[in-house]
């Protein structure tokens, strides 16, 4: 009987606790579908370059706080990445970052305005070659990145707008594809895209 009456105690102590609690502040959250052209790629022991004007897709979603700063998770598909299919055959690059975002909002938080914006992070960076002309057996490769970039997002209402974002991503130690060394990949990104908040 003492058991039951604590619970209910310890029941009723705890919905008032969560109804008495301040309300937390409200977050800023958004996801932004985008579309990328990626430039300046170099395979750097190996001496290439990677095509310009390679393209991109992807999404990027996260939050900021009451102040300016917060957090973000940006995904990218790169088909193509390294050339043509002749060359090549199937092969992409896919990047899955977890970033910390600095910006201020100009304009207030609610309604029409725009936020510039600074991003950085590590993650995934996955290359993926099926063969091709150069490359005769598939070989795909996880390895750890980090990105850095800014921009904005300017907002025409309350949960509609466009971001920006160019944005440097690399990996930390050199690339190996079937025994050769194409060295420290590393690629330009510039995107833009739809930011629903």
């Amino acid at each position: 009987m003492q058991i039951r009456s604590g619970l209910k105690l310890f029941v009723a102590a705890a919905a008032a606790a969560v109804l008495c609690a301040p309300a937390p502040a409200r977050a800023d959250g958004f996801v932004s579908p985008w579309a990328a052209v990626q430039f300046g790629g170099k395979i750097t022991n190996a001496g290439g370059s990677i095509d310009n004007g390679r393209a991109a897709v992807g999404v990027t979603a996260g939050g900021m706080g009451a102040g300016i700063i917060g957090g973000e998770v940006d995904f990218g598909y790169s088909p193509s990445f390294f050339g043509t299919q002749n060359d090549f055959g199937h092969n992409t690059v896919i990047d899955l970052m977890g970033n910390i975002i600095v910006g201020v909002p100009v304009g207030g938080t609610h309604g029409a305005g725009v936020r510039p914006f600074v991003t950085g992070g590590v993650g995934l960076l996955r290359t993926q070659i099926d063969g091709g002309s150069l490359f005769r057996v598939s070989s795909s490769k996880n390895q750890f990145g980090w990105n850095i970039g800014g921009g904005v997002m300017g907002y025409f209402t309350d949960h509609v707008g466009l971001r920006g974002e160019i944005k440097y991503l690399r990996v930390f130690s050199g690339d190996v594809v079937n025994g050769l060394d194409l060295g420290t990949l590393n690629f330009t990104r510039l995107s833009i895209g739809l930011v629903l908040r």
